[in-house]
């Protein structure tokens, strides 16, 4: 697939996912304790034979860098890349990326190339599990000038969503981001007889949604890109597209998750702890890739452990709990800690004793009390804490300790909360 070139859109502010984007890019966002959000796509280029990608950033991309650099290393025999691409300026833009379809304009000098027959788009901050090769097989086959990924979805997530309404041969004809009116959305319905030809039976999902995923023939991407100052695909470029060019969709029935936002982010990694969950971490032919780390087996002693990830490298003290959560790496957790439908993103490095200037250790202090909440990496929790969201709070403003956002306690990184701090 060397003809095939991917682009992985992570220069957005992630101001959704804030505060986990306060010191990192959207796509550096730890995820199952291990991982980071820019694995998921990347893990799937590999799985799919792809391995000629650039990682478009503008903002809090150090840690992004790290990453990718310390991951995604090809041998010298190989000819692949993942390389990250952050705004600039250039002698033809002063500006940072204005929207999607900017951000690829203003990086055409790597695109616009003779060994390049395909342009992969692709979204950083969504979990799902696909074979790009099918894609690619169903774009050569139509004959495309661009393919758009689409997942059936039922009315109540249509009005979210960008919507497509499709002929009897899957060309659209129809582009619509986020229908609201009752008249909007019956317009952009998709016959379930259509799907069922595919062996997808639509129960209710009545609705085809972009999944943000799109495969361009490189001199359709150029031309569009060139011609016009369009600056999103699913706004602009789309919705002008279908008018003068072979647009399709690839249906796609596995398991698709947006986990743009706090909310969804939370839902999505708690349901990972499920029996059967309906994404595997543990797919023996499609794994998830991520950073080698040298770490220790976790120490668990004596505690409560149900329907929870534990990462490497932890030690969690005698008669804690843990229900339904996530533990990341290093995470250190003191004797008689209770922690409930929460994620605990773990510590970048050990640090077991107080500081030199005073700091406590980065653990969670014994006794602590931790539900429905997000502790982010390299926080210092003192004894006794209780971070719970006791009063049902849907939103709070960002204060010293913490924030809530979509009902969940969040607690950014290198927090310390002093002993017995209760929200």
């Amino acid at each position: 697939m060397q003809n095939v070139l991917t682009i992985v859109l992570g220069g957005g502010r992630g101001t959704r996912l804030y505060p986990l984007t306060k010191f990192r890019s959207k796509p550096a966002v730890p995820i199952a304790g291990k991982y980071r959000l820019i694995d998921i796509p990347l893990s799937n280029c590999i799985n799919s034979d792809l391995s000629r990608i650039y990682v478009l950033t503008q903002f809090n991309s150090a840690s992004l860098h790290r990453h990718i650099r310390a991951t995604y290393n090809f041998d010298v025999f190989h000819r692949g890349f993942v390389e990250i691409l952050a705004a600039q300026q250039t002698l033809t833009s002063s500006d940072w990326y204005q929207g999607t379809a900017d951000a690829v304009r203003q990086n055409l000098a790597y695109i616009n190339r003779d060994d390049v027959d395909y342009v992969l788009i692709l979204s950083g901050d969504q979990l799902y599990r696909m074979d790009f090769r099918e894609l690619i097989a169903a774009h050569e086959k139509k004959g495309a000038d661009v393919t758009i990924a689409a997942l059936p979805v039922m009315k109540r997530a249509a009005s979210s969503l960008g919507i497509m309404r499709i002929d009897e041969h899957g060309q659209v004809l129809g582009f619509l981001e986020k229908p609201q009116t009752e008249e909007e959305l019956r317009y952009m319905q998709t016959d379930p007889d259509w799907l069922s030809q595919f062996g997808i039976q639509a129960e209710g999902r009545e609705y085809l949604a972009n999944m943000g995923i799109y495969l361009f023939s490189r001199k359709t991407l150029v031309d569009v890109l060139e011609m016009t100052d369009y600056r999103d695909f699913g706004k602009e470029v789309f919705p002008a597209s279908i008018r003068t060019r072979r647009v399709f969709v690839y249906l796609f029935d596995g398991y698709w998750e947006d986990i743009g936002t706090i909310g969804a982010f939370f839902e999505a990694n708690l349901a990972l702890t499920k029996p059967n969950a309906a994404f595997s971490l543990e797919h023996p032919n499609a794994p998830i890739y991520t950073r080698a780390r040298f770490l220790p087996p976790s120490r668990i002693e004596s505690a409560t452990i149900q329907s929870s990830l534990v990462a490497d490298g932890c030690i969690i003290g005698s008669g804690s709990v843990i229900e339904n959560s996530i533990i990341g790496l290093r995470s250190v957790i003191g004797r008689n800690c209770v922690i409930r439908n929460s994620i605990i993103m773990g510590n970048d490095f050990y640090d077991l004793e107080q500081t030199r200037d005073g700091k406590p250790p980065m653990i969670i202090g014994e006794g602590s009390y931790i539900e429905n909440a997000i502790v982010d990496k390299n926080c210092r929790i003192g004894k006794n804490a209780r971070i719970v969201n006791t009063t049902g709070l849907t939103e709070m403003p960002e204060n010293q300790y913490c924030m809530i956002r979509d009902g969940v306690v969040v607690i950014p990184k290198e927090t310390i909360l002093p002993d017995k701090w209760c929200l």
